[in-house]
């Protein structure tokens, strides 16, 4: 990982986990060519989930944003582990997913916690096209699970930020 990414993550107080294995038949990202599509992650610290259950219901949107935020942070950590956070040339697409009780309408407010933290972290190239799906149930009782689809970079190439910078 590269110095500003790391000072980064230790400015806002994030220390990466090691992403568990997946626990059925899936791997944990696959490539084509440049793109790299990362598995799901949940909310999951220390092999439990955070803020289990269904917004509306028995999780708040508050604790809806704090776990959307923890499962980004795995996200990050699967990135890192596959790629190399310093790799990635844009995060391309963001799909959140919010388990959603009845009438619960503000799955693009929990999933924002994910799209603003991936912005603090990796500035320009962590900004992407998203979407933010209500659905009954995720895995384990989570509240969010998010999955990403990322530009890796090829040794010499300039990411997005990087690019910016360099012509302005």
């Amino acid at each position: 990982m590269n110095p500003d990414i790391a000072q980064r993550l230790t400015e806002l107080g994030i220390d990466l986990p090691s992403p568990p294995p997946p626990r059925f038949q899936y791997v944990a990202a696959t490539r084509l060519d440049d793109l790299v599509f990362f598995s799901g992650r949940t909310p999951i610290v220390d092999g439990i989930v955070a803020y289990p259950g269904r917004l509306g219901e028995s999780v708040s949107l508050e604790d809806g944003r704090l776990a959307a935020r923890i499962a980004t942070i795995n996200l990050l950590a699967a990135i890192e582990q596959e790629l190399g956070l310093e790799n990635v040339g844009r995060i391309l697409k963001l799909t959140g997913f919010v388990a959603s009780g009845d009438g619960f309408t503000d799955q693009p407010k929990v999933i924002d916690a994910a799209s603003s933290l991936l912005g603090e972290v990796l500035g320009e190239a962590g900004r992407h096209a998203r979407s933010a799906v209500g659905v009954a149930w995720l895995p384990g009782n989570a509240a969010v699970e998010v999955e990403a689809i990322v530009h890796g970079l090829s040794s010499g190439q300039l990411s997005s930020g990087q690019l910016a910078e360099a012509t302005s």
